[in-house]
């Protein structure tokens, strides 16, 4: 019997991404973000989320997309990866789809630099990609181009919720 995923999709830069739907706390829209100052240029600011203040990371920054104003599509898909509760901030938010785990397969050999880092793998569903991402290589700060300080806002990600 095929073992299937569910996973949240969401949209950025025209490309289809997938989370685990098991990180997944909420989708929200996005009201007010408070700037944090000397925060990594990802972390958007911290924003308000059911009486939890969260940190706000810009997946398009992090992933080295043009940045857009957000729009009333744009959502926050707030993500509880066991110690930390962070919210990605996303084109947009609306689907949900149930993947067989054979049809992820692992980011092509070319993508095995930084961009590639952030993928778990690649699935295909009716001739549409699916980019999985990696939530611990995503919201690890201080990786990126070998670097390992990128001051306090790869703290502010650390905090406890």
């Amino acid at each position: 019997m095929t073992q299937m995923e569910p996973f949240i999709l969401f949209e950025l830069a025209g490309t289809t991404y997938g989370v685990r739907s098991r990180f997944v706390q909420q989708i929200e829209m996005i009201e007010d973000v408070a700037s944090v100052p000397n925060a990594h240029a990802a972390v958007e600011g911290v924003v308000l989320v059911r009486g939890q203040v969260i940190p706000a990371l810009n997946l398009r920054t992090r992933f080295g997309f043009e940045k857009i104003d957000r729009d009333l599509r744009s959502r926050l898909v707030v993500i509880n990866a066991g110690t930390r509760v962070v919210g990605l901030i996303v084109d947009t938010a609306r689907e949900f789809l149930k993947i067989p785990a054979e049809s992820i397969q692992p980011p092509p050999e070319a993508l095995t630099g930084l961009s590639g880092h952030y993928l778990e793998g690649i699935a295909t569903i009716n001739e549409r990609p699916i980019l999985v991402l990696n939530l611990d290589a995503v919201l690890d700060l201080e990786y990126e181009d070998g670097r390992q300080d990128y001051g306090s806002g790869a703290r502010a990600l650390e905090q406890q919720p």
